[in-house]
C-alpha cells in the first residue's frame, strides 16, 4: 500500500518526541553530581553517548527507504523505481543492517553498564558521607570529654592548694601551741605534740603522694583508650573504604576481560584401591554425610549445584535428600560408576576441563570437600577464579580443607594420603576469594582436634585452641 503524502515526516516528528521524553527522564533518574557532605562526586554524563545512539538508529531506519518526493506521475514512476531497486539492493545491505543494529545494541549495553557504576559510585558516596558524619561525632565527643576532664582537673587542683594551705596553718598553730607549752614547762606535752605532728605529716605525706600517683596513672590510661579508640575508628574506616573499591575495582575488570585458566590433571597412584582408602582414612559414608549435612541449608533454594571430587557422592545423597538438584565430577572412574550405581547425576573428567566447558554463570552452587589440597599451589587461584566465571550473581561456593593452624593434622591424617601436596591456609583461600569478587566470606573451624585426641585436652586451654584447634575449615562465599 502507497504510503501517504507527509506520514514519514509524521513518523520522524513522533519520534523526535519521544527519544526527547526518553532524555528527560534519563537526566531525572540519573544527576551529574551526587552531593557527598560540603562537596560532590561527579559523575560520568551519559547524553553525548544517548545522542550518538539516537542518531545511529535514525540511520539504521532509513537503510533501505526512499526519500519522498512532490505528487505527480513522472514523480510516482521515479519512486517506483527507486523502491524496486531498493528490494533489489535488499540482499547487498542486509549484513550491513545486522551489523548497525548489533553496533547499537552494544552501545545499549554499555550505556546501561555506565548507569549501573553511576549507581554504584552515589550509593557509596552516601555511605562514605555517613560514616565521615559519625566518625565526626565520635571526635566531638572525646572533645567534650577532654575538655570535661580538664575542668575537673583545674577545679581539683584549686581545692588541692586549699587544703595544703588549712594544713600548713594547723600545722603553724600547733607549732605556736607547743612554743608556748614548752615556755609553760610542759615537757611531756610537747613530746607528745611532736609526735602527733609527725605521724599526721608522715600519714598526709602518704595519702598525697598515693593520690598524686593514682590520678597520673587515670590520666595516663584515659589518654591511651583515646588514642587507642581513635587508632582502632581509622583502620576500621579505611578498611571498609579499602574493601568498597576493590569490590568496584573487580567487578570493572570481570566485565572487562575473559580470563583462561590453566589445566592440570589430578594426581592418582597406579594399583591403589581408593574406595578402600577412602573408608579407612576419609570414614564411613555414614560419618561423612553426618559431617557433610551442616551445608544443606547452605543450598537450600539453588537449582544447578555441582560436587567438585563427588569421591563417593555423600553430598550428592544430601542434596537429592532435600529435593536439591546437584552433579557431580570426579577423575575416578570407580567414584563415578558408584554414584552413579547410586541413581545420580556425575561425569568422569578432570574438573578443569569440566568447568571450563560450562556456560558462564550457568550454576548457582559449587562444593568443595577436601579436594584443593590435591592441587599444585599454583592451581588455586585458577580454580577460584574458574568458580567465579561459572557462578551467577549470588551463587554459592563453599570449600573444605585440612586446616594447616591444627599442627594436630601433620602427626594423624594429611600426610596419610599420597595425593595431598600442601595443606591451604584459610586466610591464603580468602584472599583469592576476595580477588576473584566473592563477598560475604566466612570461615568455620570443624572437627576440634580434642574429640579425636584426648591427650590434648591435658594442655592449657589457650594454647590448646591455638594450635590444636579445628582439624578441618569450611570457607563459605557467595558470587558478587
Amino acid at each position: 500500500m502507497p504510503e501517504p503524502e507527509g506520514g514519514s515526516e509524521l513518523r520522524t516528528a513522533e519520534l523526535a518526541e519521544i527519544i526527547r521524553t526518553i532524555q528527560e527522564r534519563v537526566r531525572s533518574r540519573f544527576p551529574a553530581t551526587v552531593p557527598t557532605g560540603t562537596a560532590a562526586v561527579a559523575l560520568a554524563d551519559l547524553m553525548p553517548l544517548v545522542h550518538a545512539r539516537d542518531a545511529a538508529q535514525g540511520k539504521v531506519a532509513a537503510i533501505g527507504t526512499v526519500n519522498p518526493r512532490p505528487p505527480g506521475p513522472l514523480n510516482a514512476l521515479i519512486q517506483a523505481a527507486k523502491r524496486l531497486i531498493a528490494r533489489l539492493l535488499d540482499w547487498h545491505v542486509r549484513e550491513q543492517v545486522e551489523f548497525n543494529r548489533g553496533m547499537v545494541s552494544c552501545v545499549n549495553a554499555t550505556l546501561e553498564a555506565l548507569n549501573q557504576l553511576n549507581r554504584s559510585m552515589a550509593a557509596l558516596a552516601e555511605e562514605l558521607r555517613q560514616k565521615a558524619s559519625a566518625l565526626s561525632e565520635e571526635a566531638r565527643q572525646a572533645r567534650d570529654i577532654r575538655s570535661h576532664w580538664n575542668e575537673w582537673r583545674s577545679g581539683w587542683e584549686k581545692r588541692l592548694a586549699e587544703t595544703e594551705i588549712r594544713y600548713l596553718r594547723a600545722v603553724a598553730e600547733l607549732q605556736a601551741a607547743f612554743d608556748q607549752r614548752v615556755r609553760e614547762g610542759e615537757a611531756g606535752f610537747g613530746y607528745r605534740l611532736a609526735q602527733a605532728e609527725s605521724a599526721f605529716r608522715e600519714l598526709a605525706g602518704r595519702q598525697h603522694a598515693d593520690f598524686s600517683r593514682a590520678l597520673a596513672e587515670a590520666g595516663r590510661r584515659f589518654e591511651e583508650q583515646i588514642t587507642e579508640e581513635f587508632r582502632r575508628i581509622r583502620l576500621e574506616v579505611e578498611r571498609e573504604i579499602h574493601s568498597e573499591l576493590r569490590t568496584l575495582r573487580q567487578r570493572l575488570a570481570l566485565m572487562a576481560r575473559q580470563s583462561t585458566v590453566e589445566r592440570a590433571d589430578r594426581p592418582r597412584e597406579a594399583g591403589l584401591d581408593w574406595l578402600r582408602f577412602a573408608e579407612r582414612f576419609r570414614g564411613s559414608e555414614e560419618s561423612v554425610k553426618a559431617a557433610q549435612r551442616r551445608y544443606v541449608e547452605e543450598f537450600r533454594g539453588c537449582r544447578r549445584v555441582v560436587d567438585l571430587g563427588c569421591g563417593r557422592g555423600e553430598f550428592l545423597e544430601l542434596m537429592a535428600e532435600a529435593g536439591i538438584s546437584a552433579r557431580g565430577v570426579d577423575a575416578s572412574a570407580e567414584c563415578v560408576a558408584l554414584v552413579r550405581a547410586k541413581g545420580f547425576e556425575a561425569d568422569q573428567a578432570d574438573l578443569f576441563d569440566y568447568l571450563e566447558a560450562l556456560a558462564d554463570g550457568s550454576l548457582d552452587g559449587i562444593f568443595c570437600a577436601h579436594v584443593i589440597e590435591h592441587l599444585p599451589v599454583e592451581r588455586l587461584p585458577a580454580l577460584v577464579g574458574l568458580s567465579a566465571r561459572k557462578l551467577e550473581r549470588g551463587g554459592r561456593l563453599v570449600i573444605e580443607t585440612p586446616n594447616p593452624a591444627c599442627l594436630a593434622i601433620f602427626a594423624t591424617h594429611f600426610y596419610a594420603d599420597p595425593t595431598h601436596v600442601r595443606p591451604v591456609p584459610a586466610s591464603l583461600v580468602v584472599f583469592y576469594l576476595e580477588e576473584a569478587g566473592f563477598g560475604g566470606i566466612e570461615v568455620r573451624p570443624l572437627s576440634p582436634a580434642v574429640d579425636a585426641i584426648a591427650a590434648l585436652a591435658e594442655l592449657p586451654e589457650g594454647f590448646r585452641e591455638t594450635f590444636f584447634g579445628g582439624l578441618d575449615y569450611a570457607v563459605l562465599a557467595r558470587r558478587l
